[in-house]
Formats: C-alpha cells, structure tokens, sequence
C-alpha cells in the first residue's frame, strides 16, 4: 500500500447547510495495522479502534469499512461471524451491535468512512442495503482506494462545501456497491445476455407494434419465464420497459420535430391519436400539447439567453 505506516484519522463537523444537503460524513480515516502476537478479541486494544473488539460496539451512523491489506473476522446481530479477507467492504449500520478486527498473524489496512443524513436513511428504509447482507466481496480495487483517499483530502482542508463533494463520493460508492451487488446474483450470463437482447429488440423496434411476448418468441424463450427474468434483472417488467422508450421518444417528438399529434401517435404505432394522449398524460400528467407548450416555452427562454433558434411551434 502507498500509505503503509501512514495512519489518518478525522472527526467531522456539521452545519445545517450540510445537514439539508440530505448526507453528511462525520469521521474518515486509514489506519495500518502490523500482525501482532497478541489476539485482538482478548483485549481492548484502544490505540487501535477505540473499542473492546470482545464486547464489541453500537454506532449511531453509517460506516463503510474497506479492508485493502490483510485479514480478519466480523460479526454483528444479523451477521454471523465470518471470516474477512483484503478486498472486502463492510457496512455498518446505525443502532447494529458488531464488531471486527484484525487478524493476528496478518494484521490488515483499513479505510473507513462514516456518514448519515436523510438520504442515506431513505436509501437503507427502502432496502437498497439490509442488516443481513453487511459485507461486500470486491477486491483490491484501485477506483474505491482513490475515492477514499479523495475524502480524505477534502476532509483534511476543511475547504468550504467540502461536506457536499465529500458525501456525494460517498454516495457514488453506495450506488457502485449496490450495482455489483445486484450484478452479482445474476451468475447465468446467458439469462444476462437474452435480457440485454430484448432490450436491443425493443429499442430498435420502438416505430414498430412488436409485443413482449413477440421479442421472448424471437429469443426462443417462453413469454411467463422472459417476464419473470426481465423484472428481477431490470426491475420493471418488459411492457413498462417498452412503455418507457415509447413516452421518451414520444418526449423527444414532441420537443424536437414539427410532427403533429397524430403524426407521433401513428408513428409511436398507437391505434388512434385519441389512445396516444391518454397513455401520454397517464405518464406524464399532461397532455401532449401542454408538454409540447410548456418545454417550447423554456427552450424559448434559453434561446433568448443563447441566442440560438427553436423548432417552431405546431398546433
């Protein structure tokens, strides 16, 4: 490691500027971790975690460990004790009793970041993270070693707004975790490659009246298992997804061309212009014309700033 023997540690203020920002960080750090012939779980051990790893602790904030070097164990109530190898993330939970700690005949490094605010409650609220799955398998990877250490830098000059560029890093990396998380379960990279097929079939045929169950036929696949596939990869069923692609490119009809209504309607593949506008305003809460007048007239604006033109109107 580059920072071998180069230990930092912060404790953060916040303001309620920060607070509104919707996540702050309260502490980060790194801290190097030499093996030792003493068994860490039998001591308190203060100089290196400021807690009794046999008894162990309870925050009242968010932390992401990453362990780069060496190894060690974790436990906590949700979580069994495990063994943890370089390459892991674990994320602590607020109000979780857990502990951790170093392996003796390894020591570890370690980066730590910890944070909460508003967001990242409505984040673990709606599931994104669970209690039961804390630890992440992601290797030695040099991309969440820099985002560390870019919090680190941010947080040691105290600039004005640090918070804000500091916890929006954060949240990157709770969105990347969360991405290989979920890539992870999909170990069938052939159910992987038909999903992404049907999402070509669809895009390309977005002009054209092809149905779900059409693209699972052109894929040889059964239509209740596609669907079924389709949802738990992508999150939304194959016909919203289809749904989806029509309203934008309606979107971008409406803004961008001079087509009529009708004209989009028939080219989106409607049956009438009259099924066209009650699917757009169901989607968008508008009419076509009304989205068509209100984006006009804010392109209309930024014009007048740019000085550039705008596609005329069309009634």
């Amino acid at each position: 490691m580059e920072n071998k023997n180069i230990n930092h540690f912060n404790y953060l203020t916040v303001n309620e500027k920060d607070r509104e920002w919707g996540m702050f960080l309260t502490t980060c750090g790194y801290q190097s971790i030499p093996p030792s012939k003493v068994n860490p779980f039998l001591s308190i051990h203060p100089s290196v975690y400021g807690f009794n790893t046999k008894r162990g602790r309870v925050l009242d904030e968010f932390q992401l460990l990453f362990i780069v070097n060496g190894a060690g164990s974790f436990e906590s109530t949700h979580y069994q004790h495990t063994q943890i190898s370089a390459g892991s993330i674990i994320l602590l939970f607020p109000g979780e009793w857990h502990t951790y700690s170093y392996s003796a005949e390894t020591g570890w490094d370690e980066y730590w970041v910890g944070f909460d605010g508003l967001n990242v409650r409505n984040m673990m609220k709606n599931s994104f993270f669970s209690l039961s799955n804390p630890v992440f398998k992601i290797g030695i990877d040099d991309e969440f070693i820099s985002f560390y250490k870019s919090i680190i830098e941010y947080a040691e000059q105290e600039a004005t707004g640090y918070q804000q560029v500091a916890s929006s890093i954060v949240r990157h990396m709770l969105g990347l975790l969360y991405f290989k998380n979920q890539n992870s379960l999909f170990s069938d990279r052939e159910v992987v490659e038909k999903i992404n097929q049907a999402r070509i079939i669809i895009r390309d045929n977005i002009n054209n009246h092809i149905s779900p169950a059409e693209v699972a036929e052109r894929l040889g696949l059964g239509y209740s298992w596609f669907r079924k596939a389709f949802k738990k990869y992508a999150g939304i069923s194959p016909a919203q997804f289809q749904l989806q692609i029509r309203l934008q490119r309606a979107k971008e009809l409406l803004l961008n061309t001079n087509l009529s209504v009708s004209e989009i309607a028939y080219e989106l593949t409607f049956d009438t212009p009259g099924q066209f506008s009650t699917f757009f305003r169901q989607k968008a809460n508008m009419t076509p014309k009304e989205f068509r007048n209100t984006g006009r007239l804010k392109m209309g604006v930024e014009a007048e700033l740019t000085g550039e033109d705008t596609v005329g109107s069309v009634e």
